[in-house]
């Protein structure tokens, strides 16, 4: 994704130096310049915004989305480890029932 935004960047910055001097290089009276480096500067600082926004809203998106898979994964992963759990647990019950009868010869 900053690949993506670097080169947003490069293009509006590119093409604000290049509007940038077209103005100056043409002929015009000095304040009409000046008006149209504003405007100019103007509409790209809203492209700007404009991407940047969209870039965020994409990154906030992605986000969620991770998230959301993230806690999917976790939860699953508790799941198995509880199942185990129980395995273990009925395995070493039955340890104890065989070792209690063991025991249980070895009194008499």
């Amino acid at each position: 994704m900053s690949n993506n935004s670097n080169t947003i960047a490069a293009i509006l910055a590119g093409a604000a130096v290049g509007a940038a001097i077209g103005i100056l290089l043409a002929p015009d009276k000095g304040s009409n310049t000046r008006a149209k480096i504003k405007e100019n500067l103007g509409d790209t600082a809203n492209n700007l915004k404009d991407s940047l926004e969209a870039s965020s809203e994409v990154l906030r998106e992605k986000f969620a989305s991770a998230t959301e898979s993230l806690d999917g994964t976790f939860d699953e992963l508790l799941s198995n480890v509880s199942h185990k759990t129980e395995e273990v647990i009925s395995f070493l019950e039955s340890k104890l029932a065989d070792l209690k009868t063991q025991n249980a010869k070895y009194q008499k």
